[in-house]
């Protein structure tokens, strides 16, 4: 029984072995898969893998830079800080392609105009990346996911073979740009993001800086050329194909997006303020909330901006608005008599609204617009609650 399984433990390594360094076939190719936008937020963006397909050798396989564990230690802790590993997963491509027909997300299909000794350089640097001790990178959402990898693997294993152009591209967009073309069908989660990431990401990007999203690395792999030994060019693609055709659905309209959910806690905000103008008091509930609302979103927003590597959530300037000296403020204007330097305090958060309609005028930061009818009920209140400690004169 021993020598059985000694045999068959030696056979099985053998066959480890032999596929490491398995040759391909002159049939085998390199394709770009890009697969379109879907119902979910993580998938609003698209997605974009390498296919190896060897009819000879009866290999159909996908390289996927775009996963990660749930189970991983740390997950959610690594995530917020910014230190969320992905790695490099593979599967067969029937089973990659019945996901997002189920998902009613177009795929399409580069094939790369490729000598086999270059097909089999991509494969071994996928088979090599793919590795448990190589599967593993670090996250980032405009600078290294599952589009840009497409680009830099190619350009890293054919190096200057292959001349990627970006002259297709005639707009002049930054980052936030580019997310809120794939976001509008998800208002809350746009809002979100505007809230999160900072001034950074309201720079125009390069062209280049486009290709985090993987339509734009379909457009740039369609225009790039390849040099062969001749000095030849040549385009890059040598076919493209839909493998699959997504059907449209109608997104329905949705009444609580975050304009006119917060339009109405603004107006609400407004009628309170007037009511107690008129009765000369203070509606305690309403500061409370305002100021504890607005204090934590300020800290959440300066964690991120100095307690993470999130490279987008860097100078974030919803601070202004979002003061985060509210939090401990919120407790205080539960009590009956206000403090004295409530004054000053609030005619500090009045400059500082008003320097948050500069920043978004002169694009120093674009914010949601959503906020707008917020921001103005913020000054309304502040402005009353000045006028209420200059009429009770409380010491």
């Amino acid at each position: 029984m021993y020598k059985k399984n000694l045999l068959l433990f030696v056979l099985f390594f053998v066959f480890l072995q032999l596929t490491a360094q398995q040759k391909l076939s002159p049939k085998a190719t390199v394709s770009v898969i890009t697969c379109g936008p879907g119902d979910e937020l993580y998938t609003a963006f698209g997605h974009s893998a390498f296919r190896i397909y060897d009819p000879i050798l009866s290999i159909d396989k996908v390289y996927n830079y775009g996963t990660f564990d749930f189970n991983a230690p740390n997950f959610y802790l690594n995530f917020a800080k910014g230190k969320l590993t992905y790695q490099l997963s593979t599967s067969s491509f029937n089973r990659f392609i019945r996901i997002y027909k189920y998902e009613n997300r177009w795929v399409k299909a580069q094939e790369l105009n490729l000598t086999i000794v270059d097909v089999q350089k991509v494969y071994a640097f996928l088979e090599n990346n793919a590795k448990p001790q190589n599967k593993y990178y670090r996250y980032d959402f405009f600078y290294n996911n599952c589009a840009t990898k497409i680009e830099d693997i190619i350009q890293q294993v054919l190096k200057n073979k292959v001349t990627f152009s970006y002259n297709y591209i005639n707009s002049n967009k930054t980052h936030r740009d580019l997310i809120a073309d794939y976001t509008h069908n998800f208002k809350w989660a746009k809002f979100g993001i505007d809230l999160a990431l900072g001034s950074v990401i309201d720079k125009k990007a390069t062209k280049k800086e486009y290709n985090f999203l993987p339509d734009y690395i379909f457009e740039t792999f369609k225009n790039a050329v390849i040099t062969n030994e001749n000095n030849q060019i040549s385009p890059l693609v040598k076919k493209t194909s839909t493998v699959i055709s997504s059907k449209k659905i109608k997104v329905p309209y949705r009444l609580f997006s975050p304009f006119n959910v917060l339009l109405l806690l603004s107006l609400l905000i407004v009628f309170v303020t007037y009511r107690n103008y008129k009765s000369k008091r203070r509606t305690k509930f309403i500061d409370f909330a305002l100021y504890f609302s607005t204090g934590i979103i300020g800290v959440i927003v300066l964690l991120l901006w100095f307690a993470t590597s999130h490279t987008a959530t860097y100078k974030n300037l919803n601070f202004l608005w979002a003061f985060a000296p509210n939090l401990i403020v919120s407790f205080i204007v539960l009590k009956n008599k206000l403090p004295k330097w409530i004054l000053i305090y609030n005619r500090i958060l009045l400059v500082l609204i008003t320097l948050t309609f500069i920043v978004w005028i002169l694009k120093i930061q674009i914010f949601n617009l959503a906020i707008i009818p917020f921001l103005l009920a913020l000054i309304i209140r502040y402005e009353y609650l000045i006028k209420y400690r200059k009429l009770t004169k409380f010491l």
